[in-house]
């Protein structure tokens, strides 16, 4: 591959990342608009509505020999059952947290997610880390230190979001597939399980239908393109960047969601958050120069 198709593919997965990152940073509102509909509900929809509209995508953009391909290597498909399960864990820590007014302590938790995909980086795919992007990965680290110490602990639902989703993010960069089946394969063996429980609590009165009020029910239908397309960005970006940006970028979406959390939510903001923010995006700054200096210098190789 030359150094104008690396770009090529540099450029669209910094833009997927960037996406997803922005997608997901504005979806406490939509989970909030689905009260009072309970979270575990929402989880189980939510399994059910991601397997049909990915199914459905796939079946659009690929030829059925590919969908049907990953079914003939056992090992490929342990991985993508076992980041199912992974990704399906963190969903539901993140809408219990949302849904609990706890927004904050979910962008600890996607605040501490980066650095942990970062480590894995290095660890598990050698990935080498220049001067501009270890000043990024200490401020970082900084920033993330200075809100624990605040609070005096590091809960577990943010430390639980934080390693669920690094974990996850680990497996689908050595999956290298398209990602709409690669999130089919996903969801698509826990979506019966998930379509059980759903039928049972509806039939019993204690479902979505019982407590969703006006065009509620209607929204919660749209939870798995929601959940899908952000999925599917990061997947391409996961393929096409490295651990390093996909941890790094990460921090937009915890960045938006905890804005949101104090201007949109009312939740309490303490002083505390502001320095982090201004230590976190010091050190972004820094990963950005280093990162342009590196795409610079690979295009006049």
């Amino acid at each position: 591959m030359n150094s104008i198709d690396n770009k090529k593919d540099y450029r669209q997965g910094l833009i997927s990342v960037l996406g997803s990152s922005i997608w997901w940073g504005i979806m406490p509102i939509y989970w909030q608009w689905l009260k009072p509909i309970d979270s575990i509900v929402i989880i189980f929809y939510r399994i059910v509505l991601v397997a049909l509209v990915c199914l459905i995508a796939a079946l659009i953009a690929h030829k059925k020999e590919e969908i049907l391909a990953p079914l003939k290597d056992k090992k490929l498909m342990a991985k993508l059952i076992i980041a199912g399960v992974i990704i399906t864990l963190n969903w539901s820590l993140y809408i219990y947290a949302v849904n609990s007014e706890n927004v904050i302590q979910s962008c600890i938790g996607y605040y501490i997610e980066p650095l942990v995909v970062c480590l894995f980086g290095m660890i598990f795919f050698g990935e080498k880390v220049n001067r501009h992007k270890a000043i990024a990965l200490i401020m970082g680290a900084i920033g993330v230190v200075a809100v624990v110490f605040y609070f005096k602990q590091v809960p577990s639902l943010a430390l639980s979001i934080a390693f669920s989703f690094a974990i996850y993010a680990a497996i689908k960069k050595g999956l290298g597939m398209p990602p709409i089946i690669s999130l089919l394969y996903e969801t698509i063996f826990l979506a019966p399980i998930a379509l059980g429980i759903v039928i049972y609590i509806e039939t019993h009165g204690i479902g979505a239908l019982a407590v969703a009020t006006g065009g509620k029910y209607f929204l919660l239908m749209f939870c798995g393109l929601f959940t899908a397309f952000p999925l599917v960005l990061f997947a391409n970006g996961a393929n096409k960047t490295s651990m390093f940006i996909l941890g790094l970028t990460e921090y937009i979406s915890p960045t938006i969601s905890l804005f949101l959390s104090i201007f949109y939510f009312k939740e309490e903001f303490y002083p505390v958050q502001l320095i982090a923010f201004a230590v976190i995006w010091t050190g972004l700054v820094f990963f950005t120069i280093g990162e342009y200096r590196e795409y610079r210098n690979a295009g006049n190789n």
